[in-house]
């Protein structure tokens, strides 16, 4: 079963969506359907079930809302995806909480070439488990913020809330 949990957030609902205790979807929309649908179909025939309380994940949430930008890093997480994309999301897992990387940083944090800035983007995109894998800290060389699943809003006020400026709007 993959229990779901709606943590209250500044920019809205965060859906955590774990099994056995680690995440396997994370995302900012107050419908926890929304992210199930995204599993892979093995995932969701494992059915869905809201719960009060997913522990660890919701503390780590909490306390990174707190200040705390490294409380996410040690929650365990799994998602689908080739080698490469696999690689790729560890490198955004190390990206440091008040940075950003671009696209072709982050694909030779991978051990690509930068030329694979593309794929570091498709990576970004079909990344499951937002804020806890950070693709918000990715930003396109070329200037701005990009594109993010949830709002390029969600993405301005994740990076200025993780680099201490007042972000207490949205």
């Amino acid at each position: 079963m993959i229990a779901a949990q709606l943590v209250p957030t500044p920019i809205g609902p965060l859906a955590l969506l774990a099994r056995d205790k680690v995440l396997v979807a994370a995302g900012f929309t107050a419908d926890p359907e929304q992210m199930f649908a995204r599993l892979a179909p093995e995932l969701r025939a494992e059915g869905l079930e809201v719960v009060d309380d997913l522990g660890p994940a919701v503390e780590a949430v909490r306390a990174y809302l707190a200040g705390d930008f490294a409380a996410l890093d040690d929650v365990p997480v799994e998602q689908p995806g080739s080698p490469t994309r696999k690689r790729l999301h560890a490198a955004l897992r190390e990206v440091p909480a008040g940075t950003t990387v671009s696209y072709a940083e982050l694909a030779e944090r991978a051990g690509l070439p930068r030329t694979a800035a593309r794929v570091a983007g498709s990576a970004c995109a079909q990344n499951l488990i937002a804020p806890f894998v950070p693709c918000h800290r990715v930003l396109p060389s070329s200037g701005g913020y990009g594109g993010y699943y949830y709002g390029v809003p969600v993405k301005e006020w994740l990076l200025a809330h993780e680099s201490g400026r007042n972000a207490n709007r949205v």
